[in-house]
């Protein structure tokens, strides 16, 4: 399905990515990382001292599995271990975990579990998916995402986290989960996706009724506006709900938003702007929206006619080679390998920086490449 030009550059980019992973495994221990210190470019932080709760806590490991898969490296493995356990503590917090449990448990327990059938991951990875399931609201067909106040609160992230229900739906044989993770994405189609395939990220319903009220600006410029890293979500995990359902409705709905994001990346060789609707300056991009999407180009050509794989295979090894000719670090004495990443556009302090899970989506992408991937979703 890959051309051969693209799987010799995705060799030479694996054997980066070996030296480099393998260099921060060791240098990392059992630390679970985030952001690179800005002044020494290492994983100085340890979310699992600092914030056990935190959202992007899964992401190293998914990394770590992936590369595990790929190389049998026990390096990963024990890596990847050690952090999964250490997120037992979130399960003790409980408070301040949301939607995004199935980021911190797709990449850590069922990840381990898919691989090695461990018994203690499997139990961790369905404690997760009973929380997510929980947060189901019966009267209006959602998962809600936040806490507080934000009781009909629903962001277009979601939709990479139901992945966890349509694998508790298959491994205790449930259908219950399977209902709720496609109510949940029935409601984000209807009502987060817009009609020219942009993306709002934040819906906002009445929790009573399931009425949309309002969509605010959420991460993007503002109201109206196309956050790019949004319309990557949409894409991947509209495509994974194509993957573990089969209703043809995800897919055309990852179809249509994807085409959206490919004419606008386009305009800007490749790398993505950090909204597609905001001013012109200042100029802020985002590469973890980019090489998200290209896991879901890559996810959507595995499903369509042979002679309309070419328009997503292409994008995504565009946006995978742009990013890394200008942003990838290959000093293995520094951690991050994709800067460029930008949290939010109103962002004052993670704007074009290294972030995990960028990492996280280039890894995944160039392994899927080289068939060397497995399906931690």
């Amino acid at each position: 399905m890959y051309k051969n030009e693209t799987k010799k550059w995705a060799e030479s980019i694996f054997e980066k990515l070996d030296d480099k992973l393998s260099a921060e495994a060791k240098r990392l221990g059992n630390k679970i990382p985030y952001i690179p210190d800005e002044k020494t470019f290492l994983y100085e932080e340890d979310m699992g001292e600092t914030d056990p709760v935190w959202w992007t806590n899964g992401f190293w490991s998914g990394v770590m599995w992936q590369m595990y898969h790929a190389t049998n490296n026990e390096l990963y493995k024990k890596t990847a271990e050690s952090n999964e356990e250490r997120l037992d503590a979130a399960f003790e917090i409980y408070t301040g975990l949301h939607h995004d449990v199935g980021f911190m448990w797709l990449h850590t327990a069922v990840a381990n579990y898919r691989l090695t059938e461990n018994k203690r991951s499997k139990a961790r990875g369905l404690h997760a998916a009973h929380l997510l399931a929980g947060r189901y609201n019966p009267r209006g067909g959602f998962i809600r995402s936040w806490n507080r106040d934000r009781s009909g609160w629903v962001i277009i992230d979601s939709m990479l986290n139901i992945p966890l229900l349509y694998w508790a739906e298959k491994t205790i044989e449930d259908p219950r989960f399977g209902y709720v993770a496609k109510d949940h994405a029935d409601k984000v189609m209807n009502h987060i996706v817009r009609e020219d395939g942009s993306v709002s990220h934040i819906g906002v319903f009445d929790p009573h009724t399931g009425e949309l009220l309002d969509t605010p600006r959420g991460q993007g410029y503002a109201p109206g506006s196309s956050w790019s890293r949004g319309q990557a979500w949409a894409i991947y995990g509209f495509a994974l709900s194509y993957l573990h359902t089969k209703d043809i409705k995800y897919l055309n709905t990852a179809k249509k938003v994807a085409h959206y994001f490919i004419s606008e990346i386009e305009k800007t060789d490749w790398i993505p702007l950090v909204d597609f609707r905001a001013p012109e300056l200042p100029k802020m991009v985002d590469t973890s929206a980019g090489v998200c999407a290209a896991c879901g180009f890559l996810e959507i050509a595995q499903h369509v006619d042979e002679f309309d794989k070419h328009l997503y295979i292409d994008a995504a090894v565009n946006i995978l080679k742009a990013v890394e000719k200008h942003y990838a670090n290959w000093d293995s004495s520094k951690d991050g390998i994709i800067t460029g990443a930008t949290g939010s556009y109103h962002d004052e302090k993670w704007t074009e920086v290294p972030i995990i899970y960028t990492d996280y989506y280039f890894v995944e992408a160039v392994l899927r490449i080289l068939d060397k991937d497995f399906l931690i979703w």
